[in-house]
């Protein structure tokens, strides 16, 4: 959320590579937390007794290995994920911009939540996977990979149980996006300055923040679409879900009848742990990966630092630099071949 901004002076490339393996390893790093907020969000019965004692059990019934279930699908997830947001958010943006290029904060909030609705959309079927994966036991698997569970489900059970609970997606995005606005709307009353004034700290704990309270407005939504991902009459226990249900409205009500209004926040503590070391792992790795490919195209004098390499325009992009530094190149060397020629 707002921890990763364009840098002009990477390639398209460059910066679809940096966003990817800055999410794989954030991803990979704070799967636990995420396998531990999936089950609660379920409600299998590894999560009754506690987050803590959440992965003691975890531990005990599946091992190790236990805690990086539907790691893999999660990833591949994230580049289509990526490729499609950002082409969506940049369509949306520009028909939204005045003439000065302008967009209000509302409107690139709003793109973006529309944005995430196309990109999830194109992908959901990797996260239905990625929750079928999570809640099995791994050492009694009902799946054993990726498109064995694509295909299962949609064998079994048809492909329409490939988007249940999609609508909740969209639902969701409305809380979501109130949530970063109403945040990023009073960034400057909480730091007393203008927000291009910001440092890299303060744009962390502004993504941070703007995360946690849109997720937990959006979260009773995200928990009622886990439960309608995992639950299936073909599953052992019906896919593991505490609560039986005919729909969305129905969940809601049997959630709130039997574990009261706060069971729809089931598996928040593990969510919000998950916040921070989640945007600090993106960032810094992001970041560590933008270094590297900053000095590859000669913008900076080493990958450890942000140093300016002195002479170059930075304003310039990677392609337009390299033509610059291939003009001056030549004509250096033309002038060192009139210099012999005259002697």
């Amino acid at each position: 959320m707002a921890t990763i901004r364009k840098d002009d002076r990477l390639t398209s490339s460059q910066s679809f590579s940096c966003v990817g393996f800055a999410g794989i390893l954030s991803k990979t790093v704070t799967s636990p937390l995420e396998v531990i907020k999936i089950k609660s969000q379920v409600g299998t019965f590894h999560c009754k007794k506690g987050f803590w004692q959440s992965f003691h059990l975890i531990y005990k019934n599946e091992g190790l290995r236990g805690f990086w279930k539907g790691n893999l699908v999660s990833c591949l997830r994230l580049f289509p994920y990526s490729a499609i947001h950002l082409a969506a958010y940049k369509k949306i943006v520009h028909l939204h911009m005045d003439e000065m290029g302008y967009v209000s904060q509302w409107r690139a909030i709003f793109a973006g939540g529309i944005a995430g609705i196309a990109a999830a959309l194109a992908t959901y079927p990797l996260e239905v996977a990625e929750t079928r994966l999570i809640v099995q036991n791994c050492r009694e698997p009902t799946y054993t990979g990726v498109l064995n569970t694509l295909g299962s489900v949609y064998r079994s059970e048809g492909l329409l149980a490939l988007y249940r609970g999609f609508s909740l997606t969209v639902l969701g995005a409305f809380p979501f996006s109130i949530g970063c606005f109403a945040v990023y709307a009073n960034l400057d009353k909480l730091w007393q300055e203008p927000p291009f004034r910001f440092n890299s700290l303060q744009n962390f704990i502004n993504g941070c923040l703007a995360a946690g309270v849109a997720q937990s407005l959006s979260y009773p939504f995200d928990t009622v679409k886990r439960k309608m991902q995992a639950q299936s009459s073909h599953l052992p226990h019906l896919g593991g879900a505490d609560v039986h249900f005919t729909g969305i409205l129905d969940c809601f009500r049997q959630m709130i009848r039997n574990k009261g209004v706060f069971s729809l926040w089931s598996g928040f503590t593990a969510n919000t742990v998950k916040i921070v070391p989640y945007f600090g792992l993106l960032y810094t790795c992001f970041e560590t990966c933008k270094q590297v490919c900053l000095y590859r195209n000669g913008y900076i004098v080493s990958p450890l630092s942000y140093t300016l390499a002195p002479g170059v325009d930075q304003s310039l992009g990677p392609y337009e630099l390299q033509e610059v530094k291939r003009y001056l190149k030549n004509r250096n060397f033309r002038s060192q071949d009139s210099f012999k020629n005259r002697w």
